[in-house]
């Protein structure tokens, strides 16, 4: 059977209200899109909506952005606990946490809500966008769309077609991105990406060095920020980023690739079983404050 071709995006679904959420729904609301911002936790969202009007107001101090600007673009997002109401959107971006299961279980749920010519988005950082989309009855229309962190910040949009992903798909997704104020960049489905598969072993090995008393992560972050030119440590950003995040993802290259290269570091699961996740709860390579 002949599918509809793909609707014009208007009204933009976001499953998830954690740190990628919230700034694809930031993001999408400045842009002009309306967003339906979804989560299985009241209080996640409250604390979505807190985060991007107080970023909006950043942005507003700094004068990249003008004050008349940042209310309606608050006012373009809506916020629910219940998946379906995805029913009314035009295209929606999973963005949950890192766990295959259950990114397959919303996909197969969104597969049933949403009518069978919109476009399902996966904003996975290293999972397989073929495996996904298998999920639904619909894996021509399922894409992956990675975006980084912080999203409002940052340009790069990874653009990943699964096996079955139509031209067509990759065609409104792309099209999408630039709407958005992003650049989309297109590779292949396959463990880590690109961006990742060189990003995290990067973060492992300097959580290496300070495992195996190479340097203080104070010393490895200097180094890398000074010598390197990073804005940022790898340390101080894998707080960002979720230590959760980090041996996720080195777990699965480590599967996916078959090569003990991509081993976790001892130190970053004994961590994250410490519960020392980084900035989101508090404690990581360093301490925050509750601000």
């Amino acid at each position: 059977m002949t599918k509809k071709p793909l609707p014009p995006i208007q009204r933009l679904g976001i499953v998830g209200a954690g740190q990628m959420g919230a700034g694809i729904a930031q993001v999408a609301a400045a842009s002009g899109f309306d967003v339906l911002l979804t989560d299985i936790d009241d209080v996640v969202l409250k604390r979505a909506l807190e985060s991007i009007s107080g970023d909006l107001d950043r942005f507003v101090d700094k004068g990249d952005l003008d004050k008349a600007e940042a209310k309606p673009t608050l006012k373009r997002i809506t916020i629910s606990t219940h998946l379906k109401e995805h029913s009314g959107c035009d295209l929606v971006i999973e963005s949950a946490i890192e766990d295959c299961d259950i990114k397959r279980g919303l996909l197969q749920e969104l597969d049933e809500v949403c009518s069978p010519d919109v476009v399902l988005a996966t904003n996975t950082s290293s999972l397989s966008i073929a495996r996904l989309a298998s999920a639904t009855n619909r894996p021509d229309r399922v894409i992956g769309m990675h975006f980084m962190l912080p999203v409002p910040r940052m340009q790069l949009i990874e653009i990943v077609r699964g096996m079955e992903t139509s031209t067509e798909t990759r065609d409104l997704v792309v099209d999408l991105a630039g709407k958005l104020g992003k650049t989309p960049v297109e590779c292949r489905d396959f463990p880590g990406f690109v961006s990742n598969r060189l990003l995290i072993p990067m973060i492992n090995e300097a959580v290496f060095a300070v495992y195996e008393g190479v340097a203080s992560a104070e010393a490895v972050d200097k180094i890398m920020q000074l010598g390197m030119n990073h804005p940022m440590g790898p340390l101080r950003l894998a707080d960002l980023i979720g230590l959760d995040t980090c041996v996720t993802v080195m777990q699965m290259l480590h599967e996916g690739m078959g090569d003990p290269k991509y081993r976790p570091c001892p130190l970053l699961v004994k961590m994250v079983e410490a519960g020392r996740l980084g900035r989101k709860c508090g404690r990581g390579f360093y301490e925050y404050s509750s601000d």
